[in-house]
Parts: structure tokens; sequence; C-alpha cells
């Protein structure tokens, strides 16, 4: 099942709806604390007896969640510390639980006269209440938690993360992170993802219906597996769509094998490749499946605005066309890939190359006769907002969204944690790993999307499918081979296997 993914004022919105109804702040606060301490207990339990735990808190309310954490480790006789970060408690539930906790035996210290010579922390100093810069004592408590060698645990997020934005300036680095009721934007984009570890989601009974919709979700793969149906006994190639890919020139021939491998291991009936005329020998000795359309190019070796006649009528034959893959960009290619957008009544995928030729004449995205699926990396929407990869990147989902609602397109905003939209609906995806990160992925996942819309799953449900399948191939190549030795043709090697999981 899909998580929902909330900001810091959604999640308190959530929460005072509760809060109108018959949950109380003190009520929640022990219910979280109760199933943080039951989700340590799964990941961690085993020995547990025999080890030392400090619980850290701040003095907000998510200092009450630890405080009842370390009073039911004691409760089971377990040694457990509670560690002051600042100071005793103040706020009323939290210092309810912190005098419970103290009542029954749990020791608390300051934080300045602890040595934190323990086996795990648990970190309850801020949680979603953080942002800016941490000011003393907070800083020095962060480098002792992060020096300590213990294993730390985070609840809701890491302490000096900022919950909404993902911003970091210094916070503790955490081996797994409990995240409270559902997912928070500091779960899933950089650099905050990287500070939360392992992340786990636990249920303190908040209802349903005291959330709104339109929050982000994840992409599962229960939510993409209804894409994909039996296939028909009588089923021909022409059945499962006709794809045509015009990609490639002399220097990157590469990435239109790639796109076109992952088409056709994707399901995808008739593949057509379009490419440079001189690239022949390179695709006839890599691929013996699809159709070749060997194309008129210039003195640079890619595709010349002779070809768009040529260009027109492959048009009329496809189901989606993937344009963009190792393309070049040049003032033929802009030309071509602004022709394409503007006739193409196929739903197109325009990658790589094919965003960089429309990124000085944005506006041609709005001409589009059909769907349009965007796959940019940061630095490519850096280019189709006119602003830095930094601004992107701490502003993804925003960023996203809001491009693919003003251009009305989908937009694959590309990098750990993969963020697919539509202007509308926000999609997440939690799979896949740094290994990924090298030259080719994206042109496997353009391939994909394209397959997938050939074969009739619609625009924004392919874009998520590819792109939780492409990270699931990621994982198991890496398990296979490691994250430094993968490649992509290893990648590619294992997607005809993985689709039987979707059949």
């Amino acid at each position: 099942m899909f998580m929902k993914i909330l900001t810091a004022k959604q999640i308190r919105q959530v929460e005072e709806k509760a809060f109108s109804g018959d949950f109380t702040e003190g009520g929640l606060m022990l219910s979280a604390g109760t199933a943080c301490f039951n989700k340590i207990l799964k990941y961690y339990g085993d020995g547990i007896e025999n080890k030392k735990i400090a619980v850290v808190c701040g003095n907000g309310k998510n200092a009450g969640d630890g405080f009842v954490i370390a009073n039911l480790f004691v409760k089971m006789g377990v040694n457990a510390d509670i560690v002051l970060a600042d100071k005793a408690p103040e706020l009323p539930e939290p210092k309810m639980y912190f005098d419970e906790a103290t009542a029954n035996g749990v020791k608390d210290y300051y934080f300045t006269e602890y040595d934190f010579d323990c086996d795990i922390i648990v970190d309850c100093i801020f949680g979603i209440g953080f942002h800016g810069e941490p000011k003393a004592p907070f800083n020095e408590v962060f480098d002792a938690v992060n020096n300590s060698g213990a294993v730390v645990i985070s609840i809701d997020t890491p302490s000096g993360t900022d919950a909404t934005t993902g911003e970091v300036t210094h916070a503790v680095k955490a081996d797994m992170t409990i995240a409270i009721s559902t997912l928070k934007y500091a779960h899933v984009l950089p650099p905050a993802n990287a500070y939360c570890g392992k992340v786990v989601t636990v249920s303190i009974g908040i209802p349903e219906d005291c959330y709104d919709g339109g929050y982000a979700q994840t992409i599962t793969k229960a939510d993409i597996k209804k894409n994909f149906y039996k296939r028909d006994k009588n089923s021909h190639k022409g059945s499962f769509g006709h794809q045509l890919n015009i990609c490639g020139s002399y220097l990157m021939p590469g990435a239109s094998v790639i796109c076109a491998k992952s088409a056709l291991k994707t399901g995808v009936g008739l593949l057509k490749c379009a490419f440079p005329k001189s690239l022949y020998p390179v695709m006839t000795a890599h691929l013996t499946q699809p159709i070749f359309k060997p194309l008129c190019e210039n003195e640079e070796k890619t595709i010349s605005m002779g070809a768009i006649n040529d260009i027109f009528e492959e048009l009329k034959w496809a189901d989606s066309v993937a344009v963009g893959c190792g393309l070049g960009n040049n003032d033929d290619i802009q030309v071509i890939v602004g022709q394409i957008i503007k006739t193409s009544e196929a739903p197109v995928v325009l990658d790589a190359d094919g965003i960089n030729a429309v990124s000085p004449f944005i506006d041609i995205l709005k001409d589009k006769k059909a769907p349009l699926v965007v796959t940019p990396h940061p630095a490519e929407m850096a280019r189709l907002v006119d602003e830095s990869v930094l601004y992107v990147q701490s502003l993804r989902i925003e960023n996203a969204k809001a491009f693919a609602k003003e251009n009305d397109v989908i937009v694959v905003l590309k990098g750990a944690n993969t963020v697919v939209t539509d202007g509308a609906d926000v999609y997440v995806n939690t799979n896949g790993n740094s290994g990924m990160a090298m030259g080719g992925t994206g042109d496997m996942l353009t391939g994909m999307i394209a397959s997938f819309i050939a074969q009739g799953i619609s625009p924004i449900e392919a874009a998520k499918s590819a792109v939780f399948i492409h990270g699931c191939c990621g994982d198991i190549t890496a398990a296979e081979l490691s994250q430094r030795g993968m490649t992509v043709d290893d990648m590619i090697s294992l997607l005809g296997a993985l689709m039987s999981e979707f059949e």
C-alpha cells in the first residue's frame, strides 16, 4: 500500500483534526512512543536486555515520545537512560511522561554529564519542529550522537533536518528513522534523505478522515501491478503497440541501443529505431529485433533537418515516441524535436538532448498535440526552469509539480527518490540505489516509459510503472553484483525476468 508524504504543516493540521475528536495531545504522545518502542524491539530486540540505551530528548513535544520509550524499556528490564539535550521539559504532556519515567526508576542526565558509552541512541531531540541551523548546545549534542559509535534511531525525522524542505546544515545521522503516522518530505528529499538510514513508519491510530486529499505519495508494487494484465492467447505483435525511438548520434550511439533494449525487454510489440545513417553498423551489431530507419545526417553526424519528412511519416505509425537519448544538440536537432512535439499524435517521451533542445524555447511544449512526458535529471530540470541545480534539488517536488502544471506535461524528475507528477498528483519512488548513478540508466528508463505507453498504459501510469520497475531492477542487480560493479547492461539482462512479477 502506498504511503502518504506530508509536510510539517500538513501533519500538524491532521493532528489538530484528531484533537477536535476523541484524541488528546497526551494520548497521541503515548501512542507514538509505544509504537516506536515496539518498532525498535522488532529491529533491534535480539539481546536487547544486555544493551545500554540512551534516549536523547529536547524540550519540545518530540521529547515526550522519548520519555515514553525510555520508560517502556526500563519496565522490561533494559538499561535505558534519559539524556536531556538542553533542559528539563516544561510543556505539560512531555513533563507528565518525564515525571512518570523518572518515578519508575529511569535515570536522567544532562548532556554535559553523559559519556554516550552505549549501544543504541534514540534521537528525540527535535523531530519535525526543526528548521534552520542548530545552536549550542544542540550542535554539540548532534556531534556527540554521531561520534558515539552507537546505533542511532531517530524518531519521526533525524534532528537537524527540515521535515518540509529536506534542508540540512548540521544534523543527526541515523541508522534508522521511525516516521510517525506518515512519511515526511525529509524522508524522500535530498539532502535529508541521506541522514535517515532505513525508514519505517508506525501508525498511532489517527483516523483516515483526519487526512485531506492531495498529498504526495509513494509508488508501490501493488499500485502499479494493476496496470498490467494477462496477455490474450490470441495476441499478435500489433497487440502490444508500435514504439518509435528517435535517438542516437555518432558520438552517443549507445544511448539509442540502451533505449531500444529496455523497450524490447518490457514487452513492446514492434519497435522502430530511427537514427543517423552512420550508426547503422552499431545498431545492427547490437540489435536484431527492431525495424531500422536510418536517416540522413549533417556533418556533425546527428539527424539533419533533411530527415523531417521521413520522421513525419514514421510518427503516423507510432503509438508512442521516445525522443532525445544520445541525439546531440544543434540547430537541426532543435528544429526536429520542436516539429515532433507539434506534430506527433502519439504520446512523446522527451529525454536528455530532447530536453536540452527545447530548453531555450520552452513554450513549444504548449503546442503539443499529444501527451508529453519529460524526464529530466536535476541539471536538465535546472535548464528548463532557468535556475541552479541547487535550487531544483532544494525544491524537487515543488519545481516538478509547478513545471508540470504550467506546461500541461508529466514530469519525471530523476535522481534519488524520483518524482513523478502531472501537476496535480505527486508520486515519489523510494526504491533504487546509488549504483544506478551512471550513464545510460536514464536512456533505459525512457525506453521503458515509451514501451508501457505503446502497450496502452496511460502516460502517468506508464511513468510511475517504469520508474518503480527500473528501481527494482537496479536493486536486484546491485544485490547480485554490487553497486560499484553493476552496469546498465547488467540491469537490462535482468529486466525481462523481472517483468514476470507484473504478468
